[in-house]
């Protein structure tokens, strides 16, 4: 194809200059990923839109995305795709699609799920191919903003009290002390570890490496763990499925919510009652904005006014 069109038709195409495309055509310069990857899967006449679909999905795992995040823009975008004609779309297309999302609480959480994921589909589709983008003045749906269960200290500790394996019991004081994801606790490997600064090296999301910090609590029942455990591919022994199965069996025994999300809710909150500011938080963390720090803590922020109620009738 690079042979075959000129260099006007290519320039179009790619939405690269007159000039560069000179180059690339005479030799004197190779063709760049972008330019190759618009040739093999695009025509002048005709745009597939499953090219462009596939070639955002194959974007996202060069970007080291996780396998969830992948499911989920597969799940968000096919619907979107199948229903909507989107290279010719407009922003009122797009809002009628998203308006036959069903407007109950979980609706509106599934519609603004449905949002963020078509906004990047078009943002990447606008700096990649030069191709309109109608989401720009696209305002997103409005959620309910829910108060997030967390747990308290004591909750905590009494958890860890329901537990017989030291293992396990290091799982769930690592969890609230580091605030770590399930991805990131289930890969770490001993050479991980910092036992003098007490923090814990990981891999968190985009693949970008981070410090997790954690307490005097998860270091001895690490350090008791780590003394007597026989493990080959992580610390654990186990993988992050066989970390969902033991905490849903301690739901089971306590009543109370055993989760990843929680825990790292619960990381949030406990901070924020110390008096640590969302900043900090959101740093130790790991977190890309206030926005989600401040949306974990609500409740805590509620109980700290709550401190000066007085009844208003008596």
């Amino acid at each position: 194809m690079l042979n075959k069109l000129s260099v006007s038709e290519l320039a179009q195409l790619s939405n690269f200059s007159k000039s560069y495309i000179s180059q690339i055509k005479s030799g004197k310069r190779p063709p760049s990923p972008k330019l190759l990857i618009v040739l093999e899967h695009h025509s002048l006449t005709t745009k597939p839109q499953i090219d462009y679909y596939a070639l955002f999905l194959n974007s996202r795992c060069a970007m080291g995305v996780s396998s969830k995040t992948l499911e989920f823009y597969k799940d968000r975008l096919s619907r979107f795709c199948a229903q909507v004609p989107y290279l010719k779309a407009s922003r009122v297309d797009i809002e009628k699609y998203l308006n036959t999302i069903p407007s109950n609480r979980n609706g509106l959480a599934t519609r603004h799920a449905s949002y963020r994921a078509i906004k990047t589909f078009y943002v990447w589709l606008e700096s990649n191919f030069g191709i309109e983008n109608p989401t720009i003045k696209l305002p997103a749906p409005i959620l309910t903003k829910v108060i997030l269960p967390s747990l308290t200290g004591d909750q905590v500790k009494y958890l860890i009290d329901m537990l017989d394996c030291v293992r396990d019991k290091a799982i769930v004081a690592l969890f609230v002390e580091s605030g770590l994801r399930l991805s990131e606790l289930s890969n770490i490997q001993p050479k991980d570890i910092n036992w003098d600064g007490r923090t814990v090296q990981v891999i968190g999301k985009g693949r970008k490496e981070a410090l997790a910090p954690f307490g005097k609590v998860s270091e001895g029942f690490l350090k008791v763990w780590l003394d007597n455990a026989d493990y080959e591919t992580n610390i654990w022994g186990i993988n992050q499925q066989g970390i969902k199965t033991m905490l849903r069996r301690l739901s089971e025994k306590t009543g109370l919510p055993c989760n990843p999300h929680t825990f790292r809710r619960t990381f949030a909150c406990l901070l924020r009652k110390a008096g640590v500011d969302t900043m900090t938080i959101k740093d130790l963390g790991r977190w890309e904005s206030l926005e989600m720090v401040q949306r974990y803590t609500r409740s805590v922020n509620f109980h700290d006014s709550l401190k000066f109620y007085k009844a208003l009738l008596t």
